[in-house]
């Protein structure tokens, strides 16, 4: 037992030390995101899951900016990628340029091989683009030609939609948005917030014209994939794994659990969701400081989670239901472990 002991406080630093970095990051992205905690407390909790994530809001709330200001503080390069309607595949992976002087094709990267990517307005480029997209997401590779090329170690795609502009838009297939660990709905900030806004925006506009220096990195690619294996190590008890796993399974039978729900889904959510649930429930708990998973970890993140993987029926849209309603209901009815 004495032998364990020195590499258990060396491991128990460790962890203390990751979870510090991202402390650390976490107040000095909010003091420069006003009034979008949230937004940031996914984003990070993405990059700890290793996982994608779908932001829906209107234009001028940050969304941009946040995942500009997080790549800033972590060590990799970022990357923003406008969609629009002419764009192609290629402008996306990369492409085989010929070289005339000795007959060979060279394969330039494209800009899917930064670590962070804005893929801005995702809705606006036609169907074969966003494959392309989802694609690297899901396998973590790009097939170009006969050759397969890896994507890096840190990969964070954060695609935004605007909800308030649909013309012209090609809408992401529903089978295709459960490729994102997380769809997050955003809104205005209060006035509270609006105004510190103000005085962000000028305090930066200053900066700029005094050409102040860049911030520093704050958290290193390595305290990146420690953090993340913390997460996976975090402990998760068995009765709360099967309450996952029911709540999941309710979104497919919600009749199961009331009548009175079961004409409201069409389709219930993939076992990439009870996956999903699982990796988000942990990195909630190891931001909170914990080293166990608690009901109301599962509770915070559900809806984002769900939000794009149910597919409610005509029914439920004649209604005006909305998924995160089905879940609020869920919730009352599957029993807390």
């Amino acid at each position: 037992m004495e032998s364990t002991k020195p590499e258990s406080r060396v491991e128990a630093a460790a962890q203390t030390g990751e979870r510090e970095a991202f402390a650390t990051l976490s107040t000095a992205v909010n003091e420069l995101i006003i009034g979008q905690e949230r937004l940031m407390e996914r984003l990070i909790m993405a990059l700890l899951c290793h996982g994608h994530l779908l932001v829906e809001g209107a234009p001028g709330l940050a969304k941009t900016t946040a995942i500009k200001v997080l790549a800033d503080r972590i060590e990799g390069d970022f990357h923003r990628i406008q969609f629009t309607p002419d764009l192609l595949p290629a402008d996306l992976t990369g492409t085989e340029i010929y070289r005339p002087q000795d007959g060979s094709f060279e394969f330039q990267r494209g800009p899917i091989f930064h670590n962070l990517i804005l893929a801005d307005e995702v809705n606006r480029a036609p169907a074969k683009v966003q494959s392309a997209l989802l694609e690297a997401m899901g396998e973590h590779q790009v097939t170009v030609g006969r050759v397969t090329y890896a994507l890096p170690q840190l990969f964070l795609v954060m695609a935004t939609q605007n909800p308030i502009e649909q013309e012209g838009t090609y809408p992401l297939p529903e089978a295709q948005l459960d490729r994102f660990l997380m769809h997050v709905s955003i809104g205005y900030p209060d006035a509270a917030a609006e105004q510190e806004i103000l005085g962000l925006a000028r305090q930066q506009a200053r900066d700029e014209l005094s050409e102040a220096p860049q911030a520093p990195v704050l958290v290193t690619q390595q305290q990146v994939f420690a953090a993340q294996s913390q997460v996976l190590e975090l402990h998760l008890a068995p009765a709360l794994q099967e309450y996952i796993v029911q709540l999941v399974l309710a979104t497919r039978d919600p009749g199961r659990w009331d009548e009175t729900l079961g004409h409201l889904v069409s389709y219930g959510a993939s076992p990439r969701a009870t996956i999903g649930l699982d990796r988000c429930s942990r990195a909630r708990a190891w931001l909170d400081g914990r080293d166990y998973v608690s009901p109301d970890d599962v509770h915070a993140t559900i809806h984002d989670v769900l939000r794009h993987r149910v597919l409610l029926s005509y029914e439920a849209e004649a209604d005006g239901v909305i998924v995160d309603e089905l879940v609020d209901r869920l919730l009352e009815r599957v029993p807390v472990p």
